[in-house]
């Protein structure tokens, strides 16, 4: 058998069980990375870490003293870091992956200071992105929504918003900004395993009574319309601002001058020169998937990936209400096969 046998094997066993949501998933050793991870852990005893560490600035408030909290999840290469910016630019505190760097730290033994949201009276709107991936498995399959509410954040003050691209895209701008650092076999196997998280983090949401919007980037083609409804569904109306969404006076991560974004202090591995892409407004980005062989696209396919993507274009069809005109416009063939 040939190593790209023995991997593809190998990548269809791991999609099988996320696929099941098995619960080997959470208890099974996990072994160090280099720099990323220094230690054999398991994903059970990474969380319940993160969790302690969220749990003693949580536990000791009321909960009417918490935030609605407008929750992003997605794999990495989503478009998050841009509704991150839009977000602030609206005016609210928008948090950085903050239940991620907790996890970072934990991965190589080190202690991390809990997250300190700001007080309901204060900011009764906050926004979060968390994204899975890219280096090391763990980053793949965490669920932060489950931290959250396991270190005492109220249910009733999250809603879930579910972040999704076209695999294809999200995959190949993985590769061209990380090959350098990770090779792009476990690139791939992480690319798969974050992919498909999703369904256990959006079934851990409906359990849990949390709300879910599903948003797929693609629909950044019609960026103001999108947002607008986006923030109407959150019961944001007030909030929206067409200009926001327009007109980001300056390129960079802070974007605009009343963005109110909020970045975690992370370990300088994990600084990666132009990861985020510079612009004066949200909008849509193609990407080019040219450098993807046809064994990987395959993979995307027979993993369960594109039927993932395709079960988030329908529900984002759905949460936010577009017309059939416009969602063939906005995802092309994949409507053939999203209903």
């Amino acid at each position: 058998m040939n190593n790209n046998q023995v991997f593809a094997d190998s990548l269809q066993r791991m999609a099988d069980l996320i696929r099941q949501q098995h619960s080997s998933l959470d208890v099974m050793p996990l072994s160090p990375v280099g720099e990323f991870q220094t230690r054999t852990v398991s994903l059970e005893t990474l969380m319940r870490e993160v969790t302690e560490c969220l749990s003693a600035s949580f536990r000791q408030r009321p909960a009417h003293d918490f935030p609605m909290l407008h929750f992003a999840w997605g794999k990495c290469r989503v478009g998050s870091t841009a509704l991150t910016n839009l977000f602030g630019t609206m005016g609210m505190p928008s948090y950085y992956q903050p239940v991620k760097a907790i996890l970072r730290d934990a991965m190589v033994g080190n202690s991390s200071r809990p997250w300190i949201v700001p007080s309901a009276s204060n900011s009764p709107n906050i926004f979060s992105k968390e994204t899975m991936g890219p280096y090391v498995l763990a980053e793949c399959l965490f669920n932060p929504l489950q931290i959250l509410i396991d270190a005492g954040y109220p249910r009733h003050r999250l809603h879930c918003i579910m972040l999704d691209r076209e695999p294809a895209s999200s995959l190949a701008s993985w590769i061209e900004k990380w090959s350098d650092r990770v090779s792009e076999k476990t690139l791939v196997h992480n690319y798969v395993a974050a992919a498909l998280n999703a369904a256990r983090v959006e079934t851990y949401a409906k359990r849990h009574g949390i709300p879910v919007t599903r948003y797929v980037y693609e629909v950044s083609k019609e960026p103001v319309s999108s947002v607008r409804i986006l923030f109407d569904r959150l019961g944001l109306s007030n909030s929206f601002a067409e200009k926001a969404v327009t007109c980001w006076r300056e390129k960079g991560p802070d974007q605009a001058d009343n963005a109110r974004v909020i970045w975690p202090s992370e370990a300088i591995i994990y600084d990666v020169p132009n990861l985020h892409t510079s612009d004066t407004a949200y909008r849509y980005q193609r990407r080019a998937t040219s450098s993807l062989s046809q064994t990987v696209l395959d993979a995307l396919e027979y993993c369960g990936v594109n039927d993932v993507y395709r079960a988030s274009v329908a529900g984002c069809v759905g949460d936010l209400s577009l017309d059939t005109d416009t969602a063939t416009h906005l995802f092309g063939d994949c409507m053939g096969t999203a209903a």
